[in-house]
């Protein structure tokens, strides 16, 4: 955890004393993704090393919710494009829900997302601490120092501002524009501005109906809040982008130190290229993770890397390998300190794993072949080499099966997913009848305790008397079996299945 211990160890050099705050911050502006998980992940993990540490520390995450509506996400209504340019917390939400917002709708998911994954953090709602005055200080501030803000967005971000530049939004008519700032009564906390039509208004900026421009925004909140380490994306980290000139403008307009930045890289699928989008809607939604991997286990697949590596999220065999891998560093027996370290911030506050010793693969075939009751999978699984493991696991066991069940429903690729078939196929070759029934004759046999092996070189033992490719040894079974040409280890897989059951089955009477 090198990367931890960096960030960590930067953090604490300057600032040795008191408390530190980590701030993390997302526009609830759609569906919140995989990929805008990795902000608040990595702050926690922050949080978690500094109290490791010894070291007071709070993690607030700032919910952009006055920022505009800019995109309509892929399954909205068109009709929502009427609303662009006006404040999220504004804007109706997307199932038309009274007496709730836009920003309402999509955090609602974000928070329940968050418990589960035991983020210890404080929520601040944008839109709630302008309308309560707490931006005061720093809208004062930049409109006492136009000149210096923009000298900073044209020497450091290249941008190019003309003399009617204004450092601020005005809401106006409910929509949040762009407006000729004239003067600044600080006695009376408004401003004077010039309307679209060339006239001189007046507007509190101590109610929320002033708003600074984003890339003010950003520096304003770290001076208020006194924020010490942030993580961004990476596209905030580019040359000129918006940390570099979030510095400047605190040293030049706020006068103060910037936080130490933490740029982490995208998340995106296995064989995409681009980072998501809220509003392509083709992401990962958190919510819809949580329902196939345990919190701890979402929260390994984002921690055990530094920030600035890119993460490819593979729901297939990618995710069968995640469990393991994960099961697997529990287990260890002789961990290393990072070892330790990357648990500790992979559980983070949840109480107990849901991860049992089991391998992933076990468990699905397993499952699968109990028709999907958890008592009988259970009862399948003691019935191999994993009998202590389910005594010793048996809840934990029960609460993966859960996550397995959903991930066999909606996310599993079809060659893992099988059902025993509820009779003997019709068409089968007179090589395969007779090589099956000399199977079954030899199962009969077979000791009550034998494994895979067993089976595996039971089958074996007629690649040269039955007439058949061993390839069509394995096909045939899963053919009566599950109704496949091809499905889980067949020696493994015989010897999970009842054997009464299987006796019959090869002799094709049921």
């Amino acid at each position: 955890m090198q990367w931890l211990d960096k960030v960590v160890d930067e953090v604490i050099a300057a600032h040795p004393e008191g408390e530190i705050l980590v701030s993390s911050g997302v526009s609830p502006s759609g569906v919140y993704h995989v990929g805008t998980l990795r902000e608040v992940l990595t702050a926690d993990a922050i949080l978690l090393a500094l109290r490791r540490r010894g070291r007071d520390a709070r993690h607030i995450h700032v919910v952009d919710d006055l920022d505009p509506l800019r995109k309509i996400p892929a399954g909205v209504d068109d009709s929502f494009e009427k609303y662009m340019g006006m404040s999220l917390c504004d804007v109706p939400a997307p199932d038309g829900k009274a007496g709730s917002s836009w920003a309402d709708y999509y955090f609602k998911d974000f928070a329940r997302s968050v418990k589960k994954l035991g983020l210890d953090m404080e929520i601040m709602r944008s839109h709630k601490k302008y309308r309560a005055g707490f931006f005061v200080p720093a809208i004062e501030v930049v409109l006492s120092k136009i000149d210096k803000a923009r000298d900073v967005l044209t020497s450091v971000a290249g941008r190019s501002l003309d003399e009617n530049w204004s450092p601020i939004q005005i809401k106006e008519d409910s929509y949040l524009k762009s407006r000729r700032f004239l003067d600044v009564d600080t006695a009376r906390k408004v401003v004077s501005y010039e309307d679209k039509n060339g006239r001189q208004k007046e507007v509190s900026y101590a109610g929320g109906e002033v708003k600074l421009y984003w890339r003010l925004d950003w520096p304003a909140r770290w001076w208020l809040l006194g924020v010490d380490v942030e993580p961004f994306g990476r596209d905030h980290a580019t040359k000129g982008g918006s940390y570099d000139t979030g510095v400047a403008l605190m040293k030049s307009v706020f006068k103060d130190k910037p936080p130490l930045p933490v740029p982490y890289n995208f998340i995106n699928r296995t064989g995409q290229t681009k980072k998501m989008s809220k509003s392509s809607g083709d992401t990962l939604a958190i919510s819809d993770m949580l329902q196939i991997l345990p919190p701890e286990v979402l929260r390994y697949f984002v921690l055990r890397h530094s920030p600035d590596k890119t993460l490819f999220f593979d729901e297939n065999d990618g995710l069968i390998k995640l469990f393991d891998d994960f099961a697997a560093l529990l287990a260890k027996p002789d961990k290393t300190a990072d070892d330790e370290q990357l648990i500790q911030i992979s559980m983070g506050n949840i109480e107990q794993s849901t991860i049992s010793n089991i391998p992933f693969s076990h468990l699905v075939a397993s499952y699968q072949a109990a028709l999907k009751d958890p008592a009988n999978t259970l009862e399948i699984i003691r019935r191999t080499e994993h009998k202590e493991t389910v005594d010793a696991q048996e809840e934990t066991i029960k609460k993966e099966l859960k996550f397995i069940d959903q991930w066999l429903k909606n996310w599993a690729p079809d060659d893992i997913k099988f059902e025993l078939a509820q009779k003997p196929p019709k068409l089968i070759s007179e090589p395969e009848r007779e090589y099956l029934l000399a199977l079954a004759e030899k199962v009969e046999a077979a000791p009550p305790d034998a494994d895979g092996e067993w089976f595996h070189k039971a089958i074996y033992e007629f690649k040269d008397s039955a007439g058949l490719a061993p390839k069509q040894l394995f096909s045939a079974l899963y053919k009566v079996l599950i109704n496949q040409e091809s499905g889980p280890r067949a020696g493994w897989f015989l010897s999970i299945l009842p054997r009464d059951w299987l006796l019959k089955r090869l002799m094709l009477e049921a």
